[in-house]
């Protein structure tokens, strides 16, 4: 069994489309220079209201990815 070290960053995506959209968002984004990511946890969801609708989601996550020893 292969022994591993992980690290977790803190990170928020924005979509005005859905929560889901946020978060990928926020994954795809971080992919551009973190690798091996491993999972992500939602710590935080909220939302932006204009003219009582919901016009954009905002949704932080804390991402897990593995070291490279």
């Amino acid at each position: 069994m292969i022994d591993h070290t992980y690290r977790k960053i803190e990170l928020t995506g924005s979509s005005t489309v859905g929560i889901q959209e946020a978060i990928e968002n926020a994954i795809s984004k971080a992919s551009q220079t973190i690798s091996n990511m491993r999972w992500f946890e939602v710590v935080e969801t909220r939302g932006h209201i204009t003219d009582n609708k919901i016009a954009h989601w905002q949704v932080t996550i804390k991402v897990g990815f593995s070291l490279v020893e």
